[in-house]
């Protein structure tokens, strides 16, 4: 019944189920389930397999379930499951599955499980399980499949508990605990028992050298060593060994040094992570030949020198191209052609590589993400671009010149062409890219003023986020200028909004439809020849961190509705012609740097020493409010105390003025006040009487 949803409005589930004394096997996996309710009597003896995972019990395990001793197979994966893993566990003797990963289970895993002889899989993957490895792992000498990832392990690995593993084949094991990270301590020349298929380790040590116990291991099909701390060169003798087999190959993030193969054929490996090494040398030039069947290629963040082979663009099936922060130098390959559809990510940024961007390019209709920044590319864009599927393209750090685009896609994420020679206007049809999140063109000589529809990026108007999935086994790295200054991001660049216009020759106003991108992270539009007032509404952009709007022409009072950009924490109003009152309150309170406010001399009030007029006879500091209009309250004042006056004097002669004149009137009013004064002089007198009177008796 998996993937059925089963309504809890019926009776309980598992007394239902508990009549069926015959049942062997129970799957209800997906189901929605939400209660493991306890049972006074289990019935359900001839149990032998058990799988509802992927269901919101969010529960500690009950004890019934430790009372199904012929259990052959347990599946609790991602069931919420909660609490420490019991040595209640060993009563079931009988298991040959055991799948607990996905859950919230904590603590040392417990010593009964060296009871589970005739375990052949064990999964405790992602929990929030510390404490070390239990030599009792030894006397499982049926176990074939051990998965322990993303957990907190610590401690030491010894011979101990691997010498009796002799039919394991697959040793998947990964920490997230940085402070005692798990160390491999056996002898260098040790020889394990087993022969493994499928070895990944990451975050533990099993380094400096090689391990000699690998170098053994002559059937590997994947290996992932990453962040193990080996140090040196790779043994070409292993690699010539496991070469024929080998379909997967990670050993990134270490310290390996040395050319990579030029002479192995490793005609079944999909994926080669090599990135975050010390490997040097050029990139051998006949990699489809020795890698025909590659579909990821990362050798990013090495010291790889020479030219991007032309063969790389020979490989059909390739998928992801990362070639990051090398020294690599020459033109980019120009035999790009249509039987590489498969192709989604080409990174090829911080390198020395020259030239012009390849038209050729233009067939690969899947490419979606192109990153060819920090280069010496020169030339403009091709428009044989249009054909691909890109939702990033970043060619910051070039020498690119003409037009900006105007035919991208309205699929785009991010287009960064900072620091670059590129002309003309930014183009209307920009604002037709309603998905577009990052538009980083700073550093151009661009000219003319801001389109008026940048509110059409619907992405960063309202709640709705757009962004773009990531490409498995490649994270983007962008830097963008925020918070003054520049930041790399990575993993969470999806979520990143962010309009950077600085540094070229854009004129006249700031549009105010540019306040209704409500989700705006950083707006920089510093270093140019924009002139007019800061938008009213500008307090609109609540999500608004960044804004930099210095080295202008602006003028006028800064809006007090500034005070409402509670998320700000980087502003900058420097060398501009802002008149008025510094408006305060909120999280304007807290940037209290006169540097925000230099170069503007008609600036008044905090943080700057220059007093508003008025602030000399005040109690304390003015907080001026979201609708105070700042550059005017001088004149405002001005008018206020005369506004004062005129209503004193037009008040006041309006009455005794229309007494002198008027004879009667006047007798009337004096009439009237002596009547008031006598009935206040009656109610007085009345008042003393009683009052006597009380007293005289109270004496009495």
């Amino acid at each position: 019944m998996g993937g059925v949803k089963i309504n809890h409005t019926e009776a309980d589930w598992l007394h239902a189920i508990n009549v069926l004394p015959s049942l062997r096997e129970l799957s209800l996996y997906s189901c929605e389930l939400k209660q493991l309710s306890s049972l006074t009597f289990l019935n359900l003896t001839s149990l032998r397999v058990l799988d509802l995972s992927y269901n919101p019990f969010n529960t500690t395990l009950p004890r019934w379930l430790f009372n199904l001793t012929n259990l052959a197979k347990l599946d609790l994966a991602f069931s919420n499951q909660q609490g420490k893993l019991l040595d209640s566990f060993g009563r079931l003797g009988s298991l040959r599955y055991l799948y607990l990963g996905g859950n919230l289970f904590y603590g040392s895993i417990p010593a009964s499980v060296g009871n589970f002889s005739s375990l052949k899989v064990l999964d405790l993957s992602y929990n929030e399980m510390n404490g070390t490895i239990l030599e009792s792992f030894g006397q499982l000498s049926k176990l074939v499949k051990l998965y322990l990832l993303e957990n907190s392990w610590e401690g030491v690995i010894t011979e101990g508990q691997l010498m009796n593993l002799t039919r394991l084949e697959e040793f998947v094991l990964t920490t997230n605990n940085k402070s005692q990270p798990l160390v491999f301590n056996v002898k260098y020349d040790w020889r394990p028992p087993f022969k493994l298929k499928i070895l990944h380790l990451e975050g533990c040590l099993i380094g400096p050298e090689f391990p000699k116990w690998l170098q053994v291991q002559s059937e590997l099909t994947n290996v992932i060593l990453k962040n193990v701390g080996i140090k040196g060169t790779i043994p070409e003798e292993w690699f010539s060994m496991i070469s024929s087999n080998l379909t997967h190959l990670d050993l990134s993030n270490n310290q390996i040094k040395g050319n990579l193969p030029h002479q192995l054929v490793f005609p079944n490996v999909t994926k080669l992570f090599l990135q975050s090494n010390l490997f040097s040398g050029p990139i051998p030039s006949n990699i489809s030949v020795l890698m025909p069947s590659l579909q990821y290629l990362d050798l990013s963040e090495n010291l790889l020198h020479g030219k991007i082979p032309l063969s790389i663009s020979k490989i059909k099936h390739l998928n992801i191209l990362v070639l990051r922060r090398n020294n690599l130098s020459g033109e980019l390959p120009d035999h790009w052609n249509k039987s590489q559809m498969d192709l989604r990510v080409v990174d090829i940024s911080y390198n020395n590589i020259c030239g012009k961007i390849p038209s050729s390019m233009g067939f690969l209709g899947n490419l979606s993400i192109l990153v060819l920044s920090n280069n010496n590319l020169s030339g403009e864009i091709p428009s044989s671009l249009q054909n691909c599927s890109i939702v990033s393209m970043d060619f910051g750090g070039n020498r690119l010149s003409g037009n900006i685009p105007s035919w991208i896609e309205s699929n785009i994420f991010m287009l960064r062409l900072r620091s670059n020679l590129f002309s003309g206007t930014i183009p209307q049809k920009l604002c037709n890219l309603h998905k577009l999140c990052i538009l980083d063109l700073a550093q151009n000589n661009l000219s003319g003023g801001i389109p008026d529809c940048f509110n059409n990026f619907n992405a960063v108007v309202g709640h709705n986020t757009f962004g773009y999935n990531p490409v498995e086994n490649y994270t983007e790295k962008a830097y963008l200028v925020t918070k003054g200054r520049e930041y790399e991001y990575d993993r969470i660049l999806q979520f990143v909004t962010c309009i950077d216009l600085s540094g070229n020759s854009l004129t006249g106003g700031i549009p105010i439809q540019i306040t209704r991108l409500t989700r705006l992270g950083t707006l920089n539009l510093s270093m140019n020849y924009l002139n007019g007032s800061i938008p009213k509404n500008i307090g609109n952009m609540r999500w608004l961190e960044t804004l930099d709007l210095s080295n202008n022409r602006l003028c006028g009072p800064i809006p007090g509705s500034m005070s409402s950009l509670t998320s700000l924490v980087h502003l900058n109003l420097s060398f501009n012609n802002l008149t008025g009152r510094i408006p305060s309150g909120n999280q304007l309170q807290t940037l209290n740097d006169v540097t925000i406010y230099k170069g503007n001399p008609s600036l008044c009030g905090s943080p700057l020493s220059t007093k508003c007029l008025g602030d000399e006879t005040s109690d304390g500091p003015i907080i001026t409010g979201v609708d105070d209009k700042q550059g005017g309250d001088d004149y405002e004042r001005i008018w206020f105390y005369t506004s004062i006056g005129l209503g004193f004097v037009v008040g006041f002669w309006s009455v005794c003025g229309t007494l002198l004149l008027k004879k009667t009137w006047r007798h009337c009013y004096f009439r009237f006040c002596d009547d008031i004064k006598d009935r206040i002089a009656l109610v007085i007198a009345l008042r003393v009487f009683h009052l006597k009177k009380k007293f005289g008796l109270e004496k009495n």
